[in-house]
């Protein structure tokens, strides 16, 4: 029988791909007694959080979750950052989610509670266990029928609950103390077993009581293992290695789903051991190596890597493994796919062709077991190789040298909008991280984003492509990077508009104020902390900035403003955005 697995403690150190959990040895020590002021709720809660793997709570202070703030500030391995608004808290906490593996932010009842819902949206969608703590309303206010600050005017606390239950996987509202224990350990745990984050509501009186629930430190979380039914994987394994092996030139796709299944060591003892060309979806950029011999790039339909959709529409069977088709992905649902061709292989089920169905079945499970039955198979990697140019296609002249930046000791967050295409362009280093969010495709988020993932990866030094239109939505917490001494690098890429919009749908509501971004930052910088601007306009420009923000002011957040045509954009988008709008703009079906 499976070994529970526990969460690593504070001091434990989490891989950037969130697996940060290991086994419990049988000579665990018992928890030990601790002071009575230490044993209360707020510092319960603090020292579950560090539990999980969260150093870093993203916060936006308010009256009702300040006596909590307080406790979570005194407890050591937690540092609460605060933030400028509430979307950006939780957008950090998205972020470090992405490298860590679990985040957290902590806000006030339903003024701040409805501004970080959008965030918390996005981290639903993106499958990222975020937990979200609010202050809530005094313990002795509940069923009293008053009307308190903060609210919509109404007797009524539950409009904030209704709204977080469309977007979190669990619900904690704590206004006593007799069960406080028990719902903060059930939402922390369900978040790191779901993968999706969770509501916590603490009443503004409790956080600084003492009560015997909270007088040991906590033992670890114990999160039983999922486990593959084993008949089923046998019989999905016969099923898929005799469909594939049939095949003249298979290759294999991997999606964004391999993270929350955490298979993406297994995708890639796959693809060594089988010899299949492999891609990924644009969302699943990063999440295997792109220096692996027969990675052939992304597969996005009509605006995938050159010759990546050539090679993956023409084999006669293709596995994906953890994918997510929407509009979005299938570039408006023109995949020229065939389901007779796939198996789809999703976190817990596999199906082949058009059946049969197996569940109950872990994604990194049956990639290992198939690994050791498939034949290899080069076929069309081969064929890529025979059409794919001796010479690498140009790229833009500023991705090109954002290319030449990166490393293993970098990571790149890509903005919704140009962004997109132009970084899905880059090639990643072996270690180099890479996140975008494409399922919720929120503009602003990178900001955020790019905050949390910095906070948690302190060993990588982030890279930021975000537009002027993103940057406007969220521009504030460049003042929380400077405050935590984040040596951040952000490319601001103005073209004078939301040109992501245009592509889709023009009009004049897609052209914005044009800011002067460098004097922005510097009015944000006011001599505090470690930051240099610079505006460039040319190639010569790029190359001498570049050269100072890794070599001289390598220790400093840098923003950097490329000034380029509102024209300039890659032809990828175009592409894109036709096809979007036609899917957007498709007639009401006959009834």
């Amino acid at each position: 029988m499976d070994t529970p697995i526990a969460i690593a403690p504070k001091n434990g150190a989490a891989n950037a791909t969130g697996e940060h959990v290991g086994s419990l040895s049988s000579g665990a020590v018992a928890p030990t007694p601790i002071c009575v002021a230490e044993a209360t709720l707020g510092r319960h809660l603090a020292r579950r959080l560090v539990q999980a793997g969260v150093s870093d709570v993203f916060a936006v202070p308010g009256d009702f979750n300040l006596t909590l703030l307080d406790h979570l500030i005194d407890e050591p391995g937690l540092r609460v950052v605060g933030c400028c608004n509430e979307l950006n808290a939780g957008y950090a906490a998205d972020g470090y989610a992405r490298s860590r593996g679990v985040g957290a932010c902590a806000v006030t009842f339903t003024v701040g509670g409805l501004s970080v819902l959008n965030a918390i949206a996005g981290a639903y969608s993106e499958n990222l266990p975020v937990i979200c703590i609010v202050g809530g309303p005094n313990s002795n206010d509940y069923g009293t029928n008053r009307i308190l600050h903060h609210t919509i005017g109404l007797p009524d606390f539950s409009q904030e609950l209704r709204c977080f239950q469309n977007v979190t996987c669990y619900q904690a509202v704590v206004n006593n103390l007799e069960d406080a224990h028990e719902l903060i350990d059930t939402a922390i745990s369900t978040a790191l077993k779901e993968s999706k984050p969770v509501y916590i509501s603490i009443s503004c009186n409790l956080p600084a009581i003492p009560h015997p629930t909270f007088s040991r430190e906590p033992v670890p979380f114990f999160l039983a293992p999922r486990v593959s039914n084993q008949m089923g994987l046998e019989a999905a394994v016969e099923a898929t290695a005799e469909f594939l092996n049939k095949a003249v030139k298979p290759v294999m796709v991997g999606g964004p789903k391999l993270r929350v299944a955490k298979a993406k060591e297994a995708f890639v003892e796959l693809a060594d051991a089988c010899g299949y060309a492999m891609a990924v979806m644009p969302s699943a950029k990063g999440f295997v190596p792109e220096h692996h011999p027969r990675f052939i790039g992304t597969y996005w339909g009509a605006i995938s890597t050159a010759f990546c959709a050539e090679i993956v529409e023409s084999a006669d069977a293709y596995i994906f493994a953890g994918p997510i088709f929407n509009d979005y992905s299938s570039v408006g649902y023109s995949l020229l796919l065939k389901k007779e061709k796939a198996i789809i292989v999703q976190p817990d089920r596999v199906v082949i062709a058009n059946g049969p169905a197996f569940g109950c079945i872990l994604m990194k499970d049956f990639l290992k077991a198939l690994a050791k039955r498939l034949k290899k198979n080069t076929t069309a990697f081969e064929n890529y190789k025979r059409i794919f140019p001796k010479e690498a296609l140009r790229v833009n002249v500023l991705f090109k040298h954002i290319q030449n930046m990166l490393s293993g000791d970098t990571a790149v967050i890509a903005e919704t909008g140009d962004s997109w295409f132009n970084c899905q362009k880059l090639k990643l280093p072996e270690g180099c991280g890479y996140e975008f969010q494409m399922q919720y495709g929120s503009i602003g988020w990178s900001v955020g984003a790019t905050l949390g993932y910095a906070q948690a990866a302190k060993d990588k030094r982030v890279i930021a492509c975000i537009g002027d239109g993103s940057f406007q939505v969220t521009a504030q917490d460049v003042s929380t990077m400077l405050r935590c001494e984040q040596n951040t690098i952000i490319f601001l890429i103005n073209n004078g508009g939301y040109t992501i919009e245009v592509e889709i749908h023009d009009g004049p509501y897609n052209v914005i104020k044009n800011w002067n971004y460098t004097g922005l930052v510097d009015a944000i910088h006011n001599g505090e902390g470690k930051c240099w601007t610079a505006k460039v306009r040319c190639e010569e420009e790029l190359k001498e900035v570049i050269g100072k923000a890794t070599g001289e002011k390598k220790d400093c957040l840098c923003f950097i403003e490329v000034i380029v045509h509102k024209d300039d954009t890659s032809k990828e988008l175009l592409e894109w955005g036709s096809r979007v709008s036609a899917a957007n703009s498709r007639p009401p079906n006959p009834q």
